[in-house]
């Protein structure tokens, strides 16, 4: 069974199950692995990780090989890289998204960051025994892109190429995703796939079956709601940027975001997120998204720094459930409501505890079966 890694920043997850179904288009049945959901082509199932670790991770594997897979597309976050997590997997090739801000509380500074990423690339070619040096996809219409493909190029034994979503390489006219970064996630795992074996045909053809899905700007319909309401996981500078770009591209009123940041993770980020809204928002909602074992307060607080000078009008609400509801209570038709960090989570995290939530629950339950906010 063919292995295939992705990594970068953002992306991976929607690039990794991209990638799966145009194999399984060209007849390779494939399973995958993401921060989501894996398949092992019996079951779905949900690991808890990005990466798993190696002891599951073979599992995993043992799983897809009993099923029959001839390929797996994973995500390789640049935590299991720097642990080692994958173990001796060897990789048949893979492919790079972008880097952006994030991670810093565990790596400390962009250049180790980065130095971790591309040592993953160094990693699929010095472990290489499958023959032919093994494919590289870089996208260089994403984030430190053009940097990362320039230092591939010199990596000996692997085939390292440049991605871009630009014409004429394939057709978005049908693609159902909206956004040019989700233009690119197709152009990077359309371009592994023709690499792999797959026909350019059956690469097209796939393209406009292709829907949102796992909270990534994935449409979340209730009635009472005037306005159009997205959720979505970002939750980094770039990502916010992406989504509400492309967000207001299709928004015929105001564009509005409910977000908020990670208690315990890199706070660097924070007022980077808030700028990011700031500027591209109309109407901003700063709330919380799981403050583990940090104050909310604080939180927030970072964020709202990071929004001075913004052009758009903001209001704090700790209680995320609130902040959603206040949205969607004030936006009006032609608006559209975008609600990012959790995407597909389904707990909030607060002082240890997991307690269920789940964004897109909230938006079809407003404004809940007992006619108030709750």
């Amino acid at each position: 069974m063919r292995v295939w890694g992705i990594t970068g920043t953002n992306g991976k997850t929607t690039v990794t199950w991209i990638l799966a179904e145009f194999l399984r288009a060209g007849g390779f049945r494939t399973g995958y692995i993401t921060t989501v959901e894996t398949d092992t082509l019996s079951r779905k199932i949900y690991t808890g990780y990005t990466t798993p670790p190696l002891a599951q991770l073979k599992e995993i594997f043992a799983e897809m090989e009993a099923n029959g897979a001839t390929d797996c597309v994973m995500e390789v976050s640049s935590h299991a890289i720097h642990q080692r997590r994958t173990g001796d997997t060897i990789f048949a090739g893979g492919g790079f998204t972008n880097i952006s801000e994030d991670h810093l509380d565990y790596h400390k500074t962009m250049e180790e960051y980065f130095r971790v990423k591309l040592s993953f690339a160094e990693q699929i070619a010095r472990e290489n025994t499958l023959g032919d040096p093994p494919p590289f996809a870089v996208c260089v219409d994403g984030e430190g892109g053009e940097r990362m493909y320039e230092a591939c190029r010199r990596i000996s034994g692997l085939d390292a190429f440049s991605v871009t979503a630009k014409p004429p390489a394939f057709d978005f006219s049908g693609l159902q995703l909206v956004g040019d970064y989700n233009k690119s996630n197709v152009a990077l795992a359309g371009a592994l796939a023709l690499v792999v074996g797959v026909p350019y045909d059956a690469v097209q053809r796939t393209i406009p079956l292709l829907r949102p899905r796992w909270g990534r700007l994935e449409p979340v319909a209730n009635p009472l709601v005037a306005a159009d309401v997205y959720v979505d996981f970002a939750h980094t500078p770039d990502g916010l940027e992406k989504v509400l770009s492309a967000a207001r591209g299709f928004c015929r009123g105001k564009l509005w975001c409910v977000f908020g940041a990670g208690g315990d993770r890199d706070a660097k980020k924070r007022p980077l997120m808030g700028a990011a809204v700031a500027r591209l928002a109309d109407f901003a909602v700063v709330t919380s998204d799981n403050p583990r074992s940090e104050d909310p307060a604080a939180i927030i607080g970072s964020i709202t720094e990071g929004m001075r000078g913004g052009k758009a009008e903001s209001v704090v609400e700790p209680d995320r459930r609130k902040a959603i509801c206040l949205a969607l209570g004030k936006a009006q038709k032609g608006d559209v409501v975008v609600v990012c960090g959790k995407g597909h989570e389904t707990t909030q995290e607060i002082k240890g505890v997991k307690h269920p939530f789940d964004d897109r629950e909230v938006v079809r339950e407003f404004p809940n079966k007992h006619g108030e906010y709750k």
